[in-house]
């Protein structure tokens, strides 16, 4: 569409609702040190009021056809969205829309919205959960601005202006950086007729597509342990390394080896820690995936004194995937089961509304939910065993949040892991 917008569907037969998104590509990664929040703090003042509606008028219009409207903030982008009855769709479109484009951003509201993030950075540092995603983000990506949280610092939502934020958006939230998402009980020439008159004369120019950018940075080779020390019953640990950007041709096998290692209940880490040691309640392996960059990593949660027997596991487990590989049986599994939970998690309207937004905002190969299951179900175990040996033989950061008071009291199996994963061949 001119301006740069981008707009897609999916039409869902038989579905009696729809979900309506609009995507920006704009996120934490945009940010100077100065303006470090201003896109989670945008999420906030968006909903606070347009030219056409109050904040209250906005809430009241949504609840009373039993809607939800909600956002959310990534280091790479920002969606605003909404879940209505089909019938709704048209009243969603300007709605999500007009709160994205038309927001006043007044003074007034954004000292009121200071307070409440302040109060969401102090109840995520009370988290140790969230507390230990910050930290591994830090030593993982140290060097890169994925490694800086998207809520910001306290220190900088004190200090950021109402000029500031007001500039910010209305530099970055323009037509070229969004794409427009709608999923279930709709067509598609409907769709695209009630965004033109939202988006009105912001179409007008000629601005080329500039989606998700690369963020500057290199990031840190080398090990790195970052300590939070909380006076809580468990230790929370993170151990992991760089992973693979979004793009790559190897995110496949990536989600292979993460599902055989972490994945649910028949995984390695889950049996072996859990149920057959019983020194974890929790044990997982994750991903995450940027245009730039990304990490696999593991998560523990044991009552300190086993903390020393549970790094030392998940080395063994690292070790021996990286030299060894998958089992054909294991293999099966992980494809099976990430093939399956892919489908069954696009049952509901707003599940596709996500999947196709987004990867059309931050993909350049675009592919099919029946071509992603083909890519899932042709990975090897060759292939995930070279990969595994690569990502394991770089060295790995950890991220601990418990009653330690220095790095030295960690268990010596956890800050001498990077030397005893996998080494050089």
């Amino acid at each position: 569409m001119s301006g740069g917008l981008r707009i897609v569907t999916e039409s869902v037969p038989g579905a009696r609702s729809t979900s309506v998104g609009v995507w920006v590509g704009v996120g934490s990664v945009d940010e100077t040190p100065r303006l470090a929040g201003a896109s989670h703090y945008l999420e906030h003042l968006l909903f606070k009021g347009t030219r056409r509606r109050t904040g209250q008028q906005i809430a009241r219009m949504v609840d009373a056809v039993g809607g939800e409207l909600n956002a959310f903030t990534s280091h790479e982008y920002t969606c605003y969205y909404a879940h209505v009855l089909g019938e709704q769709a048209k009243l969603a479109v300007d709605v999500v829309c007009d709160v994205v484009l038309d927001a006043r951003v007044t003074a007034a509201d954004v000292d009121t919205e200071r307070s409440v993030i302040l109060e969401e950075i102090a109840m995520r540092e009370d988290d140790p959960e969230e507390t230990l995603a910050d930290a591994f983000a830090a030593a993982v990506f140290a060097g890169h601005p994925v490694a800086d949280p998207v809520i910001g610092t306290a220190a900088s939502i004190e200090a950021m202006t109402r000029t500031q934020v007001a500039g910010y958006y209305r530099r970055r939230y323009t037509p070229d950086r969004m794409v427009v998402a709608v999923a279930g009980r709709v067509h598609h020439a409907d769709v695209v007729g009630w965004v033109r008159d939202a988006f009105g004369d912001r179409l007008d120019s000629d601005a080329a597509q500039t989606g998700v950018r690369s963020a500057a940075g290199v990031i840190r080779p080398d090990f790195t342990t970052q300590l939070v020390e909380r006076d809580i019953e468990q230790a929370h640990l993170c151990l992991g390394v760089p992973g693979l950007a979004r793009g790559d041709k190897r995110r496949y096998a990536l989600a292979v080896l993460s599902t055989a290692l972490g994945g649910g209940m028949s995984s390695r880490l889950f049996r072996t820690i859990r149920e057959e040691n019983g020194l974890a309640y929790s044990c997982y392996s994750a991903t995450s995936a940027y245009a730039a960059t990304g990490s696999l990593s593991v998560y523990a949660g044991c009552v300190p004194d086993n903390l020393a027997d549970v790094s030392k596991l998940i080395g063994e487990q690292l070790a021996d995937v990286a030299s060894k590989g998958l089992t054909d049986e294991e293999l099966h599994r992980a494809t099976g089961q990430l093939a399956g939970s892919l489908v069954l998690s696009l049952e509901d309207a707003e599940s596709r509304m996500s999947r196709i937004g987004k990867n059309l905002l931050v993909r350049t190969d675009y592919l099919s939910v029946e071509q992603e299951v083909a890519a899932i179900r042709s990975v090897s175990g060759k292939q995930v065993r070279s990969l595994a040996r690569e990502l394991f033989s770089r060295p790995l950061s950890a991220a601990v949040v418990g009653p330690y008071e220095r790095i030295d009291a960690l268990p010596a199996s956890l800050t001498t892991m990077a030397g005893a994963v996998v080494g050089e061949s």
